[in-house]
C-alpha cells in the first residue's frame, strides 16, 4: 500500500497513545500538522516557543499516561526547545521529540534549516534517529518510545524529511505497537537478604526516596511503617511520600534540611536509598550525612557507587525489589515500636511553622501563613508545579503535597522558565483536578507569553508569581559575599498588564490579612474555567534551610585564602557602603 510519511507518523502516534504534541508549524512539519488536524486522539497544540512547548511536554509525561510529545522544526526548532529537552533528560523524564527535516532527495547544500540536529542533541537524548524511507516511520517511532520509556527514562528525538511526509511511499504493513519485554536485571537474592538484615538490625534506620521510588510508594510506606523508620525525598521525588504521613519529615536530611529531617536522621545508622543520584541539590552541594551502612536502589547501574559507595547496591525498577525487599522484612520478627518517633517529627514540623508564622514580614505576605491558607483551600489530589527559585525551597519546606505524584519541579537540569508550560500542560493532562503553580517573577518573565497558550485551550490553573523584584535566591547568595546585587534586581515587570495582554484573570494579593479571600477568589474564577494569575507580593527576607544549610557547607569546604578574601571584601563593603 502506499502512503504518506506523515500519515504515517500520525498512525504511529495514535498506536502509542500519545494525547497532546507541543510545537510550531513551519514549512519542514506542515504535512504532520494537517494529518494530526484529522486525528480524533492526538491534540496539536501552538505554543509561543518551543521552550515552553518542551516543558509542556515534559509535565504530560509527569503527569499523565502519555509520553509527552514535540513536534517542531528543524533547526531553529530544535535549539530552542534544547533546554527542555536537557531538563528531560537529567531528570529522567521520558519525552518524544519529532522534527522535520531537510529534504533527503535532493543533490543541493545550504537548504533551509539544514544543520546537523543529531550531534547537536546527541549529549541530552537516550538516542536519535533519521528516518530514511517510509517503510521506516513506524518502527522508528515505535523504537524511539521504547528507549524514551524503558530503563531509566529520557529524551529521544526522531527526524523525518520534508520529503518522505509529502511524498506518497510503499510500505508493507501497519504494524500494531507491541511495547518491549521488560529488561530489568535479576537481583540476587543473597544481596536481598543482606539489605533487609542491615535495615532489620539497625538501631535507627532511614529511607532516602526520589523520583524513581514513585511507583513504589506502597511498598515505601509499608517498609518504613515495619521499620519504624523515617522518611525524607529529593526535591525531585517531593511527592514520593504522602507529607501527612507521621513518618515523613520533608526534603533531603543534614545540616541543609528542615528542623523534623534534621533530627529524625541525626543517628541514622542504616539509608536505604531508592531512585536517587545523590546530586547536589538532593545531598545540599554533598554535604548530606550518608552512613557507613547505605543500601541504595536504582535503576540505572551508572548511578550506583558514585558520590557515596553502597554497602548493598540494588540494580532494577524500584518497584519489584522494594516488593522483594519488603517481603523479606516482613519475614524477619517483628520489633516493638513505641510512638515516639512520629511524635517527635510532628512537634518539630509544628515548631518550625510557628517560628515562620511568628516572622515579622512587614506589610508583604508571609510565605508560611500564604501555604497555610493554600493548603487548606487546595483537594489533596491537587497538583502543585513548583519553578526553579527561592519559591522552590519555600514550596519544599512549607507545603505538604499529600498525593503520591503530585508534586513536580525542574531539578537537575534546574531550568527557569518551566512552570507556566508546565502548569498549563498539567492542567490539559488532568482537567478535573486542581493545577497550581508557583512561579518566581524572575522565572515568570521567561516564559509568561505561554499564558497565551493556556488561555486558548481553557487550561484553568493557577499560576501564583511570588513577586519580590529580585531573582531572589542568586540575589540573596550575593548578598553575603558580595554586599551588592548584580543583574539580579527585576525592574519594569507589570504582572497585571502581562494579564491583561495574555486575556487571563488576575488576583493581586499584597499581605497577610488578605490571603484567604484572594485564593477564594483566584480559586473560584479557576472553578469557572478562567485562568489566573495570583500576583503575591511575597517576602523573602527569611532563608529557607536549604538556602541556609548549603551555603555553610559551601563556605566551609572553601579554601581558607579563598574564604577570607570573601569575608574582608564583604566587610569593607559594608563599612564603606
Amino acid at each position: 500500500m502506499k502512503k504518506s510519511g506523515a500519515w504515517l507518523a500520525r498512525y504511529a502516534l495514535e498506536q502509542i497513545g500519545v494525547s497532546h504534541t507541543f510545537g510550531i508549524p513551519g514549512v519542514h512539519n506542515t504535512e504532520l500538522y494537517d494529518e494530526l488536524n484529522k486525528s480524533e486522539q492526538v491534540t496539536p497544540v501552538l505554543v509561543t516557543h518551543e521552550g515552553g512547548g518542551a516543558f509542556m511536554a515534559d509535565a504530560i509525561s509527569r503527569t499523565s499516561e502519555s509520553i509527552g510529545t514535540m513536534l517542531i522544526v528543524p533547526a531553529a526548532g530544535v535549539t530552542h526547545a534544547a533546554s527542555g529537552i536537557g531538563e528531560a533528560f537529567l531528570d529522567g523524564i521520558p519525552m518524544l521529540v519529532i522534527a522535520g527535516g531537510i529534504r533527503s532527495d535532493s543533490d543541493y547544500r545550504y537548504q533551509l534549516h539544514d544543520m546537523d540536529q543529531h550531534s547537536l542533541l546527541a549529549p541530552i537524548t537516550k538516542g536519535t534517529w533519521k528516518v530514511a524511507s517510509h517503510a521506516e516511520v513506524i518502527p522508528t517511532l515505535y523504537e524511539a518510545y521504547r528507549v524514551a520509556t524503558r530503563g531509566e527514562p529520557g529524551p529521544v528525538f526522531v527526524e523525518i524529511p520534508v520529503n518522505i511526509q509529502l511524498d506518497l511511499g510503499e510500505v508493507n504493513e501497519l504494524p500494531d505497537f507491541e511495547p518491549a519485554p521488560l529488561d530489568t536485571p535479576k537481583v540476587d537474592d543473597a544481596a536481598l537478604e543482606r539489605a533487609a538484615q542491615l535495615l532489620h538490625q539497625a538501631k535507627k534506620p532511614g529511607l532516602f526516596l526520589g523520583w524513581g521510588a514513585m511507583a513504589a510508594s506502597e511498598h515505601s510506606i509499608a517498609i518504613a511503617e515495619r521499620l519504624n523508620a523515617p522518611v525524607c525525598t529529593t526535591l525531585q521525588g517531593l511527592s514520593v511520600f504522602p507529607a501527612n504521613h507521621p513518618l515523613h519529615t520533608g526534603m533531603s536530611f543534614g545540616p541543609h534540611a528542615v528542623p523534623a529531617s534534621q533530627q529524625a536522621f541525626a543517628d541514622c545508622d542504616c539509608l536505604l536509598a531508592v531512585g536517587t543520584r545523590f546530586g547536589e541539590i538532593a545531598t545540599g552541594s554533598f554535604g548530606m550525612p550518608v552512613p557507613e551502612q547505605l543500601v541504595h536502589i536504582d535503576i540505572n547501574p551508572a548511578v550506583l557507587n558514585n558520590n557515596f559507595p553502597a554497602t548493598v547496591a540494588l540494580e532494577g525498577d524500584a518497584t519489584e525489589i522494594l516488593a522483594r525487599l519488603r517481603e523479606k522484612l516482613e519475614a524477619l520478627e517483628a520489633k516493638t515500636h513505641s510512638p515516639e518517633l512520629s511524635q517527635t517529627i510532628a512537634s518539630s514540623k509544628q515548631a518550625f511553622l510557628e517560628e515562620w508564622y511568628a516572622h515579622d514580614s512587614g506589610d508583604r505576605v508571609n510565605p508560611a501563613r500564604f501555604f497555610k491558607g493554600l493548603r487548606q483551600q487546595l483537594s489533596d489530589d491537587a497538583w502543585v508545579v513548583a519553578d526553579d527559585g527561592n519559591h522552590t525551597f519555600l514550596t519544599a519546606e512549607l507545603m505538604p503535597i499529600n498525593q503520591v505524584g503530585h508534586f513536580i519541579s525542574p531539578t537537575d537540569f534546574n531550568c527557569m522558565g518551566y512552570a507556566v508550560p508546565a502548569t498549563t500542560a498539567t492542567k490539559l493532562a488532568n482537567p478535573e483536578q486542581q493545577v497550581v503553580g508557583i512561579i518566581g517573577d524572575g522565572a515568570f518573565m521567561m516564559t509568561c507569553m505561554e499564558l497565551v497558550t493556556a488561555n486558548s485551550l481553557g487550561a484553568a490553573a493557577l499560576y501564583v508569581v511570588f513577586n519580590d523584584g529580585e531573582l531572589s535566591q542568586i540575589a540573596q547568595a550575593q548578598q553575603i559575599p558580595y554586599n551588592r546585587k548584580t543583574c539580579t534586581l527585576l525592574t519594569g515587570l507589570n504582572i497585571a498588564g502581562v494579564a491583561q495582554a495574555t486575556g487571563v484573570e488576575y488576583v493581586a494579593l499584597d499581605n497577610n490579612d488578605s490571603i484567604d479571600s484572594a485564593l477564594q477568589e483566584a480559586l473560584n474564577l479557576c472553578s469557572q474555567g478562567h485562568p489566573v494569575i495570583l500576583d503575591v507580593r511575597v517576602d523573602y527576607s527569611k532563608s529557607t534551610c536549604f538556602t541556609s544549610g548549603a551555603v555553610s557547607t559551601n563556605l566551609k569546604r572553601m579554601p581558607l585564602n579563598t574564604k577570607v578574601r570573601m569575608i574582608s571584601r564583604a566587610l569593607w563593603r559594608k563599612i564603606t557602603g
